[in-house]
């Protein structure tokens, strides 16, 4: 079985850097889809025996770093996600990169992100996990930037990549003093902390799960990462690229300080809520499904804040699916519309693709929370997590949750009436059979994760036949507005739908103008500072100083040898007889 857990990250790992030395597309779709395939059989076998493994990389005396594996079963169960979405999309980047002459590396980068996903995965020592997550930011920018000629790529994946590296720098002091405090870096051993070092890492360790699950206030990076190939964006949302920062918490629940549970709380009720919002007005397919990805996230998060670990994970499991089955979908989709993603054009009638219809109406449904999909049961899970706890934080996300299921049904009607409701013509289009692949697999999968609740890994609780009818009268409530909104509207402008192009949601409530102008506040408040310490303490304190002050002593000097032959024979006999007392001073107290 060690043999497994090992073969589970070193084979992606493998086939991406083997990858980059390929000359024939042909073998790099072959390597590209049989690599994370055989990671997902792998992932399945290890999963009989829950192995845990690990060998020793350095030791500082104090503490060691190790290279440790532990697949227990909420791991496989994610690994299994992960490796599975991460061989639909090779499937479907086959088709739908046919054309494009950088295929080759993009295959191999796919396949590395994989290895470093499945690393974060199932890695059981804080600096070995640390490995994967800075080559999953690594290969995300990468991804992002594959379209170097689209003029929004190469931005959008410096944003993404410098955002994400922000909240990094708090992530490693984190995890440094944690582990130095508990006198070890594997997760597994973790034991008591001080209540300070506790809170101190832990804050430094949300504020990199902040940043790389682009939870409020690091959110900003995400919807521009739209600007990469639509299977990148499906990979990144969908497995364990966004979901790591809610999936890292979980593992360090035991860690965690009571008291603290309340900002993470906070975080996630704005990013639900928020998030949402803009999605309310986005203006393009993919743009929505990442303000939707911002806003799912933020359930894991409010999993977390109420310490329902496996809850966050099984919401981590229904995202994965039909966040999937959206993005490989809005794919297809724009393809078929042969636009770029605009609400105003990506328009298809459902008998023009009966496939590309069904799949979007199932992974929206999914993300509703509409019965008996997965989405309904995980966010119900969600929201009797926070009711059971009893807690101010299960105060926060219980009635921030509620509010965000009302967004999510109205911004995913939106998206729906908008893609369907009176759309091209009537030709019949045909979907790609790699991509075809994917989306059957991914619709199924969308409709059946329920079965989790019932049959898992998972500890959730139980449920609440109060709390599935309030959900369902939230959904409802959502459904309602946007059908009564386009009904009264649909003469005019339906791209208008509940919002204005222009307005702050649109924007993103302006939170790339915010952090764009306090990066340049900051940036001007660093740069008069450095020119006030060169200018003063440097210029006139270092240089100027020691320039005066030897002067100084040279005119003194000067003025020491203009006293003549007297002058200098008392000065002599008077430095003669302070040296004799001195010594002889010296040698008395000896």
């Amino acid at each position: 079985m060690d043999l497994f857990a090992w073969a589970l990250v070193a084979l992606p790992a493998a086939a991406g850097l083997g990858g980059l030395l390929l000359r024939r597309r042909d073998h790099a779709a072959w390597l590209g889809v049989g690599a994370p395939a055989a990671a997902l059989v792998c992932a399945v076998v290890a999963g009989f025996g829950n192995p845990v493994t690990a060998f020793t990389l350095a030791d500082f005396g104090s503490v060691a770093v190790s290279a440790a594996l532990d697949l227990s079963p909420t791991a496989v169960a994610v690994a299994i996600a992960g490796a599975l979405v991460s061989t639909l999309v090779q499937l479907y980047s086959v088709a739908y990169l046919r054309d494009d002459p950088r295929y080759i590396p993009f295959a191999a980068q796919v396949n590395l992100f994989c290895a470093a996903m499945l690393l974060v995965v199932c890695a059981d020592d804080l600096v070995f996990l640390l490995i994967g997550w800075e080559v999953m930011g690594a290969c995300s920018y990468l991804l992002i930037a594959h379209y170097a000629k689209l003029p929004a790529a190469p931005g959008a994946a410096a944003k993404a990549f410098l955002v994400t590296r922000f909240g990094d720098v708090g992530f490693v002091l984190g995890v440094m003093a944690l582990g130095v405090s508990a006198g070890t870096f594997r997760i597994g051993e973790l034991g008591e902390v001080s209540s300070g070092v506790a809170t101190a890492s832990m804050l430094l360790i949300l504020f990199g799960c902040v940043g790389k699950s682009a939870q409020f206030p690091l959110q900003v990076w995400l919807p521009p990462a739209m600007a990469g190939p639509t299977p990148v964006s499906a990979l990144i949302h969908a497995a364990t690229m966004v979901a790591a920062g809610a999936y890292v918490l979980t593992r360090l629940l035991p860690v965690w300080p009571a008291d603290l549970l309340l900002v993470v709380a906070i975080v996630a009720a704005v990013s639900m809520v928020g998030a949402g919002l803009c999605a309310f007005a986005a203006t393009d397919v993919k743009g929505v499904l990442a303000w939707s990805t911002i806003s799912q996230v933020g359930f894991m998060f409010a999993a977390v804040a109420v310490a329902a670990a496996d809850t966050a994970l099984f919401h981590l499991l229904t995202h994965a699916a039909f966040k999937a089955l959206l993005f490989l979908t809005a794919g297809v989709v724009i393809a078929l519309a042969a636009t770029d993603g605009s609400l105003a054009t990506t328009r298809l009638r459902p008998r023009s693709s009966p496939l590309a219809f069904w799949s979007m109406t199932i992974g929206l449904a999914a993300m509703v929370g509409l019965p008996p999909l997965g989405g309904f049961f995980s966010k119900e899970a969600v929201l009797g997590a926070a009711y059971e706890a009893g807690t101010p934080a299960g105060v926060v996300v219980f009635w921030a949750g509620i509010v965000a299921s009302i967004v999510t049904a109205a911004y995913s009607a939106r998206l729906w009436l908008l893609l369907f409701w009176r759309g091209g013509g009537e030709e019949r289009l045909a979907v790609p059979r790699l991509e075809a692949v994917g989306l059957w697999t991914l619709a199924v999968g969308a409709a059946v994760t329920g079965a989790l609740y019932f049959a898992g890994p998972l500890h959730v609780p139980e449920l609440h036949l109060d709390l599935m009818a309030l959900l369902l009268i939230a959904t409802a409530g959502g459904l309602y507005v946007v059908a009564d909104s386009w009904w009264r509207d649909r003469a005019r402008d339906p791209n208008r739908l509940l919002g204005r192009s222009k307005g702050p949601l649109a924007r993103g409530l302006y939170g790339e103008a915010l952090t764009a102008r306090a990066t340049r506040t900051t940036a001007r408040l660093a740069s008069g500072a450095a020119m006030l310490l060169d200018e003063r303490l440097v210029d006139r304190g270092a240089v100027e100083g020691s320039a005066r002050a030897t002067l100084a002593a040279a005119r003194r000097t000067a003025l020491g040898h203009r006293g003549g032959l007297v002058r200098y024979l008392r000065l002599s006999v008077a430095g003669t007889l302070l040296v004799a007392v001195v010594a002889i001073g010296v040698n008395l107290w000896v």
